[in-house]
């Protein structure tokens, strides 16, 4: 048996590594923890970004007042996380192999220093053979700042990072063709670049422990594998799963959904702005001349002809939003001027382009 790919990032949902009681599933983590050693031993590179913190600390503890919702994430994580590592540590450690924590706050990869500087550190804990486990660091994240849930830090972490595979362990063993619990639906083993199967997918329907449900991990999943990585969404609690999934040896009784990669380049900085959403500090309207542009095959910028109005206050640098006529978000940029001066241009021609082609994402799934 070989290691399929060379670097590979896992995300292990709180669903996989909980009870119904909320506890942590030492027997599931034991699992995980095995698979990965054993891949690790193969030669491939592994960071693995890991739920379960809230979780744990919420079954360790019992509140002595009614707390708000940030305050009881804060307090459950501060409780839960120390637990999680430790037992990530003794785990990892049966195989001879140490691994660090990471803990990271979206505002903190907003700026492209802070984004660089992350992934540096990672990189250096892979050069010695330390197995970074990344998790949000929800002592501190505000509300309005966090990550949608881990899979949102995963793919954010698979292109920083340049994985070639990102696994997303859920308690569900894929993208099904209809509903999970119905018999007759079964699950989609290959997306291709260009498939939407989004329409098969329950919107409201949410994980137990966690903040996602299935629809973001689609979503995730689809811009991740635009970005020239594969992704496969798999049930966690699958005995061999990831051994499957990251192995030259697969087997025909496993059942997962693995989305094929683009094979269109693009650059490290494209693939940052591609999980800058978030980030936005304003948006910027456009035409429909140049939302033809700007989706077509041809690699366009975003000129101030094209924009019909700019709202919000930002400056030369920051990360804006691209509107659609229709009002929806079509992608996102880093602009060349700030918001007084993109708006003394709107519909002017001949002017530098307002966004770059080499610091624009566009995102026509949504």
């Amino acid at each position: 048996m070989q290691a399929r790919y060379r670097r590979a990032v896992v995300k292990v949902g709180s669903n996989v590594l909980t009870r119904g009681d909320g506890t942590l599933d030492v027997a599931v983590m034991e699992g995980i923890v095995d698979q990965l050693a054993g891949m690790m031993k193969l030669g491939m590179e592994i960071i693995l970004v890991s739920s379960g913190a809230v979780a744990s600390g919420k079954a360790l503890i019992s509140s002595h007042r009614k707390l708000d919702a940030v305050s009881a994430r804060q307090l459950y994580s501060s409780i839960g996380q120390v637990r999680l590592i430790n037992s990530y540590c003794e785990l990892f450690a049966r195989h001879g192999i140490v691994c660090g924590q990471v803990l990271t706050t979206k505002e903190s990869l907003s700026t492209r220093d802070h984004y660089l500087n992350q992934m540096n550190c990672m990189n250096t804990m892979l050069e010695n053979g330390v197995i970074p486990v990344v998790n949000e660091n929800d002592t501190i994240s505000v509300t309005e700042l966090m990550f949608t849930d881990n899979d949102e830090l995963s793919g954010l972490v698979a292109s920083m990072m340049n994985a070639e595979c990102l696994v997303i362990l859920s308690n569900v063993a894929g993208i099904y063709d209809g509903p999970p619990q119905d018999p007759s639906s079964s699950v989609i083993p290959e997306i291709r670049p260009g498939d939407d199967v989004s329409g098969f997918i329950d919107p409201g329907k949410k994980s137990s422990f966690g903040r996602g449900g299935m629809l973001t991990k689609y979503r995730i999943a689809a811009k991740v594998a635009d970005e020239g990585i594969e992704v496969a969404i798999a049930d966690g609690k699958k005995e061999g799963i990831l051994t499957d999934i990251l192995s030259d040896s697969p087997r025909a009784d496993m059942r997962y959904t693995r989305f094929l990669p683009s094979e269109k380049p693009i650059s490290h900085v494209k693939k940052w702005i591609a999980h800058s959403d978030g980030f936005a500090k304003g948006e910027i309207h456009i035409n429909e001349g140049a939302y033809r542009a700007l989706t077509g095959d041809r690699a366009s910028s975003l000129l101030p002809v094209g924009v019909t109005s700019v709202k919000g206050e930002f400056e030369k640098g920051d990360i804006v939003r691209i509107m659609a006529p229709d009002g929806h978000a079509v992608g996102v940029g880093k602009v060349s001027a700030g918001s007084v001066r993109a708006a003394e241009s709107i519909g002017q021609k001949g002017k530098r382009p307002l966004i770059h082609y080499d610091y624009l994402y566009i995102d026509i799934s949504e």
